[in-house]
């Protein structure tokens, strides 16, 4: 092990370590919540929503659920908005996950996520937008080690951040219209945010099986 893979490493817990300290002492920690969009983002217009963007991005880059951020979205403005301000702050998240993780823990990220990052490299090797979009399809995975694990992989950030945005949209719409105030019957909302998440699981899920097909029998015919 090298000065500059022990410099990155430093660096990495150094820098994690700073930013829980800073979270926990301002109270950024607990702000998560309706009661702290009501006092400093629902009604304060641009300078709203632009904390709204940055917080969300800090926070899905830090691990939390984009679509807690997505609820917050819909809360915070309405549906189209919401849907809009929260892929950007899952973006943002994703952009800065994965960034950090190519640039500080490439190294030491391999030894816990060395497998996984294989995988995803097998995976989008030949089409790495759409394969992209469809991981962020599938009802299953963790945002932040998918973003860890495509930095320390071979894929291209843009690449990357395209299919990630395109993927993002039909979860954070769901939860921007559970988390809105829009006036439908609470039931007919729930119902139908449900179904818009089995239309997006099943979509996802078809085009996984199609690509492993697909992916079949291109290895047989070269074989």
């Amino acid at each position: 092990m090298n000065a500059r893979v022990i410099f990155k490493g430093l660096g990495l817990i150094l820098s994690l370590a700073l930013l829980g300290y800073v979270f926990e002492s301002s109270g950024l920690s607990d702000s998560v919540n309706e009661a702290w969009i009501d006092a400093h983002v629902r009604g304060h217009g641009l300078s709203g929503e632009m904390l709204f963007l940055l917080m969300g991005g800090i926070f899905t880059a830090l691990g939390l659920p984009r679509q807690v951020i997505a609820f917050l979205g819909g809360y915070a403005f309405n549906v189209w908005l919401g849907t809009l301000l929260g892929t950007l702050a899952a973006l943002l998240g994703c952009a800065l996950s994965f960034a950090y993780a190519r640039f500080f823990g490439r190294e030491l990220l391999r030894a816990r996520l060395g497998k996984r990052a294989h995988r995803f490299d097998r995976f989008i090797h030949h089409h790495p937008v759409s394969m992209t979009v469809l991981i962020r399809l599938l009802p299953v995975g963790s945002n932040i080690l998918t973003n860890l694990a495509a930095g320390i992989s071979s894929i291209r950030l843009r690449h990357f951040l395209l299919g990630s945005m395109i993927g993002y949209v039909p979860q954070t719409l769901i939860f921007a219209l559970v988390g809105s105030g829009v006036h439908l019957d609470p039931v007919l909302k729930i119902g139908l945010a449900v179904a818009l998440f089995l239309v997006s699981a099943v979509l996802g899920l078809y085009l996984y099986r199609r690509n492993r097909v697909a992916a079949r029998l291109g290895e047989s015919i070269g074989a």
